[in-house]
């Protein structure tokens, strides 16, 4: 499969990524210094059913292309990010419903590249334009996978779009559930309802259907606190989602803003990892959610370094997690880990912030495991019990005795228990490795890269021993040709054992408390005292913690 990097153009010969594309050139009438006017379909392969999509066109200048629909009925919304001014950390694309496109390109060559979600295969090609006689193009997708035929359904729950464009998005990105954030603080001071950057209109609490199968739920708040005490001083953020009411309060103290959302109903999605309150505020918030899959991993290349605070040394990843991508992922779920071990039973969501960075809608996403038909509740339902993984690439089913993540299995007295852990991934490409965690460690892993075979692979680990209170998960990594990385990584299935409890390693416990200690003195000075109350709560709450015993070689 040819790599979709945009940042890649022309760098290395581009050949169709399956037979039915047989289009490497394109013909089109024109005049001199007129441009063409090309007409193009997206169709499923096996169906040839139109199908919406996002598609990118690009000149061999580097300039960027937009089409527009070409039907009355149909819809083409362009979205155009940079991130300062890196021009390999872009996204320029056009997000297509189904039906034909247009558009207006001068002579010359053109790459072209369509995608649609997670479940397709991408179709790149180059075109070139001259004035020949012209035709249309149709552009067959190849789907590898079905989840929701499996009962496994998408969603993106951190989204800075507006709703406006969601009929359009979602289904081009195939994303069934999207929680765009309307209301957005980033001030101590602002309740998110008064936020400067909110979008305007009065928004329902109640999920609006883009079709049977795609929803998205339009009253949804974020807390991004960049001033605090009317001074520079950035803390971090969390969302809210799903509640019922506008949030007229500010971020302090939280215990009042936990209050509110718990009286809503609602949700709590710790966002990042590493900002610098991120771990400090999970005694006091409790979040429900943890952005596994976050904002700063995007289509394009990893971009974000040296941003807020590094991971500390205990992790092992270079430059603090801070410089690579796959160093970034691996901060994150060492972090999640230490929150899992210090008993926090927090489900694993995913985020793009599409709408502000460059990255499309749902690059990275969440799948929800649903027992029946689509809806908006029983979705919402089984994220938050955590029938779920999160992906930026593969597809990642894990089952431990025919069970789903989220399950809780009972330990006996003091008796081991042996299982097998299945796993069933799919991918358009080859899969580097699976590995098994249990309690924040690789206990099994696959030795060599995974044979995928029409774009599926199963697995059994075997005879994986439990021999105390916790968790396991398991995740798989991929290695695109462009050398990057992607991964899925489910949720959580849980052991428990009567009178026992999880308990963080002394590095896990040693870093909490430090991050507690630095974030009360870096803040001391403009926090209100009850604020200040709150993160010395955090603080002894890590310091009571039981640490976990070393286990001898």
């Amino acid at each position: 499969m040819i790599h979709h990097e945009p940042a890649s153009f022309f760098l290395k010969p581009m050949k169709p990524s399956f037979p039915l594309l047989l289009f490497l050139a394109l013909w089109a009438t024109t005049s001199a210094g007129v441009p063409v006017t090309f007409t193009g379909r997206i169709v499923d392969s096996a169906t040839a059913e139109p199908i919406a999509a996002r598609l990118y066109i690009r000149a061999e200048s580097g300039q960027w292309f937009f089409p527009r629909s070409a039907s009355p009925v149909g819809s083409a919304i362009s979205y155009r990010r940079q991130h300062g001014g890196n021009t390999n950390a872009v996204e320029q694309h056009t997000t297509l419903s189904a039906h034909p496109f247009v558009v207006d390109l001068p002579e010359g060559r053109y790459s072209l590249t369509v995608e649609r979600g997670k479940e397709y295969r991408i179709v790149q090609t180059n075109i070139v334009v001259t004035s020949a006689p012209g035709m249309a193009h149709v552009f067959a997708l190849d789907r590898f996978v079905n989840m929701a035929s499996m009962g496994w359904f998408s969603g993106d729950t951190h989204v800075h779009r507006t709703p406006d464009d969601l009929p359009n998005v979602q289904l081009a990105e195939d994303v069934n559930v999207v929680l765009p954030v309307v209301h957005w603080a980033t001030a101590d001071s602002v309740a998110p309802k008064d936020g400067p950057r909110n979008f305007k209109g009065d928004f329902l609490s109640g999920p609006v259907s883009v079709d049977q199968t795609h929803v998205y739920y339009p009253l949804n708040s974020e807390y991004e606190i960049f001033t605090t005490g009317g001074t520079n001083h950035t803390s971090g953020a969390f969302m809210i989602a799903h509640h019922k009411q506008p949030f007229d309060v500010p971020v302090f103290p939280l215990k009042r803003v936990v209050a509110l959302a718990r009286s809503q109903g609602a949700l709590i999605d710790l966002e990042k990892h590493n900002w610098p309150w991120s771990v400090v505020i999970v005694p006091i918030v409790k979040p429900d959610l943890f952005e596994l899959a976050n904002n700063h991993l995007w289509r394009a290349e990893f971009a974000v370094r040296k941003w807020a605070v590094p991971a500390p040394d205990y992790m092992g990843l270079e430059h603090g997690g801070l410089e690579t991508e796959k160093g970034w992922a691996l901060y994150g779920f060492q972090t999640y880990y230490a929150l899992l071990n210090c008993g926090f039973r927090i489900s694993p969501t995913a985020g793009t912030a599409n709408g502000v960075h460059p990255v499309p809608l749902g690059f990275g996403r969440v799948y929800v495991h649903l027992a029946g038909e689509f809806s908006f509740d029983a979705w919402m339902q089984g994220l938050k019990a955590g029938r779920s993984f999160v992906t930026t690439g593969p597809m990642l089913i894990a089952s431990i005795e025919g069970q789903l993540p989220g399950t809780r299995f009972e330990l006996a007295g003091n008796s081991t228990r042996t299982i097998r852990v299945q796993v069933h991934m799919a991918n358009s490409g080859p899969i580097s490795k699976a590995e098994v965690v249990y309690n924040g460690k690789v206990i099994s892993e696959t030795e060599d890269p995974i044979a995928v075979s029409k774009g599926q692979a199963r697995m059994i680990f075997e005879r994986i021993r439990i021999d105390g209170p916790g968790w396991l998960a398991v995740r798989c990594w991929t290695e695109t040709a462009m050398g990057r990385t992607q991964f899925a990584h489910s949720a959580p299935f849980y052991f428990d054992r009567k009178g026992e409890s999880v308990a963080p390693s002394a590095e896990e416990a040693a870093f909490l408390i430090a991050r507690a200690r630095e974030e009360i003195d870096r803040s001391k000075a403009l926090i209100p005292p009850e604020v200040l109350e709150e993160y010395h709560q955090s603080l002894k709450f890590y310091q009571s913690l039981k640490i976990r015993r070393a286990k001898r070689p």
